[in-house]
């Protein structure tokens, strides 16, 4: 589980330097893919915590003449929103080398 009250991961775009990004496989496209398989884990681990977060204000009305505003909603959904992006967190673990990964064919 992501915690994502102490994360360090950038919140804009920062450049990267390729040698730094790939070393650990030696290939570009393969250390993209793991990246990217971890971002979409951490955009899942997120969306469901902020769906829980969220459903304790839920209240079921099916009047739609009458919204509430609900400010401690209003403030969770802009913790959320300031958080780094999913891929951003997903290429700081693997520049801090905190995701494991494992090449396949080179165990067969």
């Amino acid at each position: 589980m992501v915690d994502i009250k102490n994360l360090d991961a950038p919140v804009s775009t920062k450049t990267i330097e390729r040698n730094q990004f790939d070393s650990p496989t030696d290939n570009i496209y393969e250390a993209i893919s793991v990246v990217a398989k971890r971002a979409i884990q951490i955009n899942s681990e997120i969306k469901k915590e902020l769906i829980e977060k969220l459903d304790e204000f839920a209240t079921h009305n099916d009047s739609l003449e009458e919204i509430f505003e609900n400010k401690e909603q209003i403030e969770v959904s802009k913790f959320y929103e300031k958080l780094p992006k999913p891929h951003a967190i997903a290429v700081q673990e693997w520049l801090e080398e905190k995701i494991y990964y494992r090449n396949t064919k080179e165990e067969a």
